[in-house]
């Protein structure tokens, strides 16, 4: 266990304490956390590369400590009705089938290496920034525009990011089978 995991550690702990602010509708609160754990995801990767302590344990929970994060986000905000549940759906919908994907790679006993893509990075700018838009405007007016323009982008990443995973996962299984 090395500094840049136990940093991941904590963003995942942040969560339920992330969830209770939302539901109790603290959002000033629920931001300054989702932020902490945002500035742990930047922190981990940093120190992670900087000093080589990369670890398997690491590329694993990562990622996982992400989807959990913006996943009970879009839920529990999706719960209280101040993103709609459909767009929790795609969300939800698009970290499920990566991680049966994932499932379906350790079941067959492939490792694959797979780095984020750059539609899959763009989608979590969009869904990060939907989260904080909507816990901010609890406290301040923003124009619809911007809530529009996010919101899009937020789907048609979503789906992009999801058909351009199960592309690669595809094709992935299907060069190991043929070989």
């Amino acid at each position: 266990m090395n500094l840049p995991n136990i940093l991941t550690l904590i963003r995942v702990l942040l969560i339920p304490l992330f969830v209770i602010l939302i539901i109790n509708k603290i959002f000033s609160w629920a931001l300054v956390t989702f932020a902490v754990a945002g500035i742990t995801d930047a922190v981990d990767g940093l120190i992670a590369r900087l000093t080589h302590q990369r670890t398997e344990l690491g590329a694993y929970l990562d990622p996982i400590a992400d989807k959990l994060l913006l996943s009970s986000a879009f839920v529990t905000l999706a719960i209280i009705e101040l993103i709609p549940s459909w767009l929790t759906v795609i969300v939800v919908t698009r970290d499920v089938i990566i991680l049966i994907g994932f499932l379906m790679f350790f079941l067959t006993n492939r490792r694959p290496t797979m780095a984020p893509s750059l539609v899959s990075k763009v989608t979590t700018f969009f869904q990060i920034s939907l989260v904080i838009l909507f816990l901010l405007s609890e406290y301040y007016s923003i124009p619809r525009l911007i809530y529009n323009v996010v919101m899009y982008g937020v789907i048609v990443f979503t789906i992009l990011s999801g058909t351009h995973y199960i592309f690669l996962g595809a094709r992935i299984l299907n060069e190991k089978k043929n070989q």
